[in-house]
């Protein structure tokens, strides 16, 4: 699909995405790289210009068709959440049941607010509420109509890191046990790591690579995801008779770059350890504690800075020399780029 503020101007450009039913995928990516707009798009609150969304088989929108959201069966959880502020909890989950017989709507709102853990809230206004039960009443809105798809969008952004813990563990309970599709715009990568079956990055309203948490960290597509999706570390090589040579060690070529090529190898901080040294090939330039480890930046005497994990004891004075170790074998090459 291609769609935008602009037809001249593609806010997303090419993107083709698809998602089985009951799975959660995240759109990964800095902020302006096109997730919100391809998650309004979906939701029918921006045009297509080109391309097609299907959604079961029906076509929701096209370069030449636009099915009006409240008929897309589709539910959407606001950054903001957007409750009525002069609705109580009750009338927010039922606003989208209108049509519900009496019964089945009272029925329908007593077993979403059992299972967002707010029974008892149902008389309360939404400013008598903490974030987090506004965030669950949000939820459970959206999910009353029984969507075919429930789209969140930074559902976590106003919510301490404590309670974003908790609410992402709630938000992926609530639809592992309804068994509900969902798609997550989110800028963080843990968070799309703990709650997705996919992760989609996006770059400049391009998809840079679709997968499984497990693969996009392990096998990042390009620099630019491998660097998003966690601290990586780049070291400049050249492959030569079959091995990577670098600063700080030699490398099995495992990929198809030909002998003479330049590449960088990408290496996570887990995999890099060091020993103090007098004559050692960096030194110790910054240590930052982050309770179960350590991360410490080494300056190598080329002038490169390395990232490393350690365990938290020993701890290491700044500025000591020190001889770094890979304790992996398995590295991520890409070509280096050419000089300007």
């Amino acid at each position: 699909m291609t769609c935008g503020y602009q037809l001249d101007v593609p806010t997303v450009r090419n993107l083709s995405l698809h998602i089985e039913p009951g799975k959660i995928l995240c759109l990964l990516g800095p902020s302006g790289c096109g997730k919100t707009t391809t998650l309004r798009a979906i939701a029918g609150f921006e045009p297509l210009s080109a391309g097609e969304i299907r959604l079961q088989g029906q076509v929701l929108a096209s370069a030449s068709f636009h099915l009006p959201p409240e008929q897309r069966r589709v539910g959407m959880v606001f950054q903001e959440y957007a409750l009525f502020p002069h609705m109580s909890v009750e009338d927010n989950v039922a606003f989208g049941l209108y049509h519900w017989q009496t019964s089945d709507r009272q029925s329908r709102i007593q077993v979403l607010l059992e299972l967002v853990g707010l029974q008892g809230l149902e008389h309360r206004f939404p400013h008598e509420l903490s974030g987090g039960q506004q965030q669950r009443v949000a939820i459970a809105r959206a999910l009353a109509p029984k969507p075919l798809m429930l789209l969140l969008d930074e559902p976590f952004s106003n919510l301490d890191p404590e309670m974003t813990i908790k609410m992402r563990k709630e938000l992926y309970r609530v639809l592992r046990q309804t068994q509900t599709t969902a798609i997550l715009v989110t800028h963080d990568h843990e968070e799309a790591f703990a709650m997705a079956d996919q992760v989609a990055v996006m770059q400049d309203g391009v998809l840079v690579q679709c997968d499984t948490p497990e693969v996009i960290y392990q096998q990042p597509s390009c620099s630019f995801v491998a660097e998003f999706i966690g601290q990586a570390n780049t070291i400049p090589g050249i492959i030569q008779k079959g091995q990577i040579e670098t600063e700080i060690g030699t490398f099995p070529n495992q990929s198809d770059f030909l002998s003479e090529s330049r590449v960088l190898v990408m290496i996570r901080p887990n995999d890099i350890e060091f020993t103090p040294a007098e004559s050692g090939s960096g030194r110790i330039e910054n240590r930052q504690f982050q309770g179960s480890q350590t991360l410490y930046a080494i300056r190598l005497n080329s002038g490169l800075l390395l990232h490393c994990c350690m365990k938290p004891i020993p701890v290491y004075n700044i500025d000591i020399s020190v001889i770094v170790h890979i304790t992996t074998s398995h590295t991520i090459l890409f070509p280096q780029p050419a000089l300007s």
